[in-house]
Formats: C-alpha cells, structure tokens, sequence
C-alpha cells in the first residue's frame, strides 16, 4: 500500500452500525469488528474521528411521533448516541487503540466537553476521538454533527459508513434491482439529484467546505482502510 490520501478522516456511523445481527442495541461482537476496522487507519498513522448516531436505540423524530414532546425526544436521541460512542470508546481500548469521548452535551461523568483545540491535540497525538450527542442541539441530525465537525477539526474526508449499501444509488437498490450506482458525484449533483447521501442541512455544508465524502459498505471488510488511502471505493462525493 502507498501513502494515505488523506491524513484526517471523519468516519460517520450510524447506530445502526453496532446492531450487527441484533435488532435493538449494540452487538459486542460486531462493535469489535468496527474497532479493528478503524485498527487499520490508527495503524497507518491516519488520525480518525468519528460521529456516530443512536438510531439502534432510539430516533428523536420517531419519538417524537409517539406523543414525546420534539425537543426532549431529540435530546433523548442524543443520549443513545453517547450511549454507542462509549460503547465504541471501550471496544477501541480493548483493542489497544487509545479513544477519547468529546460530547456536545455536558456530561462529565463519561466523557470530554467538545472542545475543539482539544480535540485536535488529541488527534495530533494518535488518539481516535469520538465525537457524541451530535451537535447538542435539537432538530440537527448525526449527518449535521458529521459535517460540522469534520469542518471544525480541518479533516480532508468523510468516511461515511452505510450498512449493506455499497455506494450512492439512483433509487434503494434493496428495493430496485436495476438501481445504478455512481461511482463519481459532486456536491452539485447530489443536492440536484436529491440523492440519500446525507440530510439536507449536512449536504449544503459539505458542499460549501468542498469537503471530500466517500460512501462505503462498513461490512465489507477493508473498505475503510482503502478508503482512507485514495483506493477507488464505494462512491466519491466532491467539489467537482
């Protein structure tokens, strides 16, 4: 392998990523898969954050519709996503990777206050840190956080993970057996396309900074690393 393309990654997950098999939670099993997956990047001296969601527990705007008032039940959504960045902080140490955990809300117990010089440093020093409670404020998703976040800490790329999806498609490719997939987009084509590579808000923002973003498989084992070294993997979002 050659030298890493980019030297500062921000891998986005979602909650779902830590279900492996299961249906509610997080899987121990699939959880250290993810951490050696993220071994490989450490390994190359390729600094790595990362955003992850909570939707294996519990989505605000799903709670939200059950009658919780909107607010609260996006802050509750952001109380799942603390819960998977611990959980993901451990399995990293276990593996012998050193893992910071920064949260946008305040919870000194468990984790950090997102500082972003900190986080930085932490960077700079080898450590993966895990960036949780997406931004800290309500009607934002994880996709948000990814995107200001990677902004925030100067990283070249977006590594965002996707479960049993390989790239961008035209249409839901589990649902459309003739779906194309692109291998090349722009920021341009994917707000003008209305493409699923992320929300909205989190688009405009990527597309703004000019920010790499490279959709990829999790499950297919490697694709991070390659990813990561300028391999051609998945779909290249970029400035064009």
């Amino acid at each position: 392998m050659g030298a890493p393309k980019y030297s500062r990654v921000l891998l986005k997950l979602s909650g779902e990523a830590l279900l492996g098999d299961r249906k509610f939670g997080i899987s121990p099993q699939y959880t250290h898969y993810l951490a050696e997956e993220i071994r490989g990047l450490h390994d190359r001296q390729i600094q790595v954050a990362i955003v992850v969601g909570g939707g294996n527990f519990l989505r605000g705007a799903a709670a939200a519709e059950q009658g919780i008032e909107e607010a609260t039940a996006h802050y509750m959504g952001m109380l799942a996503m603390v819960i998977n960045a611990l959980a993901l902080q451990s399995a990293l140490e276990t593996a012998g990777i050193p893992a910071r955990v920064q949260s946008a809300l305040e919870i000194r117990a468990v984790a950090e206050p997102y500082i972003r010089r900190r986080a930085i440093r932490h960077l700079e020093k080898g450590r993966v840190v895990i960036f949780a409670a997406g931004t800290g404020n309500p009607f934002f998703t994880s996709d948000t956080a990814a995107a200001l976040r990677s902004a925030e800490i100067d990283a070249q790329v977006i590594l965002m993970a996707k479960n049993d999806v390989d790239g961008v498609y035209d249409a839901d490719p589990k649902l459309v057996k003739t779906a194309k997939k692109y291998t090349d987009l722009t920021h341009h084509e994917v707000i003008e396309k209305r493409l699923a590579v992320m929300d909205t808000t989190a688009a405009a923002l990527a597309s703004e900074r000019g920010m790499d973003i490279i959709v990829f498989d999790i499950g297919e084992k490697g694709a991070m690393l390659r990813a990561a070294l300028g391999e051609p993997v998945g779909t290249l979002v970029h400035a064009g």
